[in-house]
């Protein structure tokens, strides 16, 4: 038994296909297969279930791959534990993100994580919370940057940074006129346009909705923040936006009116995650501190926020930037 046919056999389980998997691992069809057949021969029991439109795995095959991702997993940890003792701050960082963070804070953090780690290759996979915690478990990605709280006994979390949530109506919208007034309960008896199953942002807002004792906008869920966005612009509804999600580079959606909360507002905490047992700890910590200090103005909601018309009438908020007369 070698390395290779290790990554032969889990190959095979991920693409289900003789083919592709031999395409992934760089080989002919012939060749994999036959070291997978050597691989049984050489176990003595039936890890491949060859059937005329697709591959299954048997009970013990499922089992084997498992351990095989593990051995795999450990095995790319060695190589990384030689890289950085040769340079700590070279090699390969495969970093997994998720879809409603991903997009709006990697162009303000990667700039500095070049700068500070010239010789780093980052690796990124934006995939939905669940899929990265997998990908960790299987020691397919080095870290992961995820909303707290995580309940996963094998990872450390590194806290990163609180993200504030906008509250997002259109400019028709009556809630539009409480810029810096609003208040939870005034969401009470509203409904919110949410994403779909599988978004921890999702997951986030109910908990905001719960609190305020709002509800969710029945027969429509959104696969996008920019879907919501051009919603709330036509006046379907009104949701959370993360603050990033509406900073620069981010266009600007024309009708969308951005509200801050008064005081404290909701908010995410957003965090970088990896395994207890990573032979990269020390380096990781380093990378956690580089995306840990951002920009303070990035996570500011009150510029965010849309400002209100300087003659907008009684219960504007004054402005410290403003002027008397």
């Amino acid at each position: 038994m070698n390395l290779r046919d290790l990554q032969y056999l889990v190959a095979l389980a991920e693409l289900r296909h003789f083919g592709r998997a031999a395409e992934a691992c760089f080989v002919s069809q012939p060749t994999l297969s036959t070291q997978i057949k050597k691989l049984e021969e050489e176990l003595g029991v039936p890890l491949v279930e060859r059937t005329p439109r697709k591959v299954l795995l048997t009970e013990v095959g499922r089992d084997i791959v498992l351990r095989a991702r593990d051995v795999l997993g450990g095995v790319e940890q060695i190589r990384a534990v030689a890289r950085r003792t040769l340079d700590p701050e070279s090699g390969t960082v495969r970093l997994g993100i998720f879809p409603t963070l991903g997009p709006y804070l990697l162009p303000h953090a990667l700039p500095r994580v070049r700068a500070a780690f010239p010789k780093l290759e980052l690796l990124l996979v934006e995939e939905k919370t669940e899929a990265v915690l997998r990908l960790l478990r299987e020691g397919r990605l080095d870290a992961g940057i995820l909303a707290l709280p995580l309940h996963e006994d094998s990872m450390h979390s590194e806290f990163l940074f609180e993200e504030p949530f906008l509250l997002a109506v259109s400019e028709e919208h009556p809630l539009a006129r409480k810029q810096g007034l609003l208040k939870l309960r005034d969401l009470s008896n509203q409904n919110l346009l949410l994403l779909e199953d599988g978004h921890c942002l999702r997951d986030q807002a109910l908990e905001v909705c719960h609190l305020a004792g709002a509800s969710e906008h029945s027969g429509f869920r959104a696969t996008s923040l920019e879907t919501l966005r051009q919603m709330v612009a036509a006046n379907v509804g009104i949701t959370l936006l993360p603050v990033m999600a509406v900073k620069p580079p981010v266009a600007p959606v024309d009708g969308l009116h951005l509200i801050e909360f008064k005081g404290h507002p909701p908010s995410r905490r957003i965090a970088m995650v990896w395994r207890k047992s990573s032979a990269m700890d020390a380096f990781l910590q380093r990378l956690a501190d580089v995306l840990r200090h951002l920009p303070a103005e990035l996570l500011d909601a009150h510029l965010a926020a849309t400002p209100m018309p300087a003659c907008s009438g009684v219960g504007v908020p004054f402005r410290q930037d403003e002027k008397t007369l």
